[in-house]
């Protein structure tokens, strides 16, 4: 029997992360969304192109203008998408008020029906609406995670690969911290089949590389003028829903709360957790310079601030 997941939010990374899923065959999908018709046509749509991919998973798509979750009953991961976009000028922090609603009435829904799922949250501003879903879903804290660092990793190997023009496949990237502004990209931590990073560029290369990772996703959003990414964060959320559903003990860097680890104390934040089929099975500490847990610290920061705003600390 496949495995089930619910995708929250029939938007542009909604239905291109179940099309993800689908494609790969990791499970049967259900995708949901406000309106009227849309996950139903967009479901049908890639219902029909499985039989040229070669898919077996099967895809519904509903309509929850009503509240009516019960198809998404017995998911094994819940992937919660659904918010207002970013638009250009608009801070993630500007998001948070408005989407806090929205994941509010979401989670309760959810876990009404799948009471023992795993929850990925991707709704911005990241950190805190993870937060707000540990706070209202009532799940133990391996089963809500949100997905951040495995993008802001992407977004630096990508532009490493470029740099260097060698396969994307030789570098491996680590982000930590919130999923904004004040993120850590460590190259340190990066590497290119095995190499440091900073033996291979100078350090004004990697500063550059590092500034951009940080302003990654709001690049994306003035050049689409009317949108935001949604490529890389599906492929994101299927890498760690991938290592759920087949229990792959992989390490990727995700929201996850933390219980004093790095200093850090009831507060979802992005370090490399263990991925497997009980969710965030171990976080991992590495050892940071004094200048890289400042950052981080900072970073902590600016993310308590808006777990305080919302009362969700």
């Amino acid at each position: 029997m496949r495995k089930k997941v619910t995708v929250v939010g029939g938007g542009f990374v909604g239905s291109t992360t179940a099309q993800r899923i689908v494609d790969q065959e990791l499970a049967d999908v259900v995708l949901t969304d406000l309106l009227e018709g849309v996950p139903a046509g967009k479901a049908l749509d890639m219902l029909e192109s499985a039989t040229i991919t070669g898919s077996d998973s099967s895809v519904a798509g509903i309509s929850t203008a009503t509240g009516d979750y019960r198809e998404t009953a017995n998911s094994d991961v819940v992937v919660v998408t659904a918010g207002f976009p970013r638009k250009p000028g608009m801070s993630r922090d500007d998001l948070l008020r408005a989407n806090y609603e929205v994941v509010r009435a979401v989670v309760e829904h959810v876990v009404q029906f799948s009471p023992n799922a795993i929850l990925i949250m991707v709704t911005n501003p990241l950190d805190a609406m993870v937060q707000a879903a540990f706070r209202v879903s009532g799940f133990p804290k391996n089963r809500v995670m949100g997905m951040a660092g495995v993008l802001d990793s992407a977004r630096m190997s990508a532009f490493i690969a470029q740099e260097l023009n060698v396969s994307v496949d030789n570098v491996h990237s680590f982000v930590l911290g919130g999923h904004g502004d004040d993120m850590v990209p460590l190259p340190r931590y990066s590497t290119v089949a095995g190499i440091p990073l900073p033996e291979l560029l100078p350090k004004e290369k990697i500063d550059a590389i590092v500034d951009r990772t940080r302003k990654g996703g709001a690049e994306i959003v003035n050049l689409l003028k009317t949108g935001s990414a949604y490529y890389a964060p599906s492929a994101a959320v299927v890498e760690m829903v991938e290592a759920i559903l087949k229990d792959k003990k992989k390490i990727l860097p995700c929201a996850a709360y933390l219980e004093g680890e790095y200093g850090i104390k009831g507060l979802y934040v992005g370090v490399p957790v263990k991925l497997g089929a009980r969710g965030v099975e171990q976080i991992i500490e590495i050892k940071l310079t004094p200048e890289e847990n400042a950052a981080l610290q900072k970073s902590a920061a600016s993310v308590r601030e808006l777990v305080n705003i919302l009362g969700v600390a």
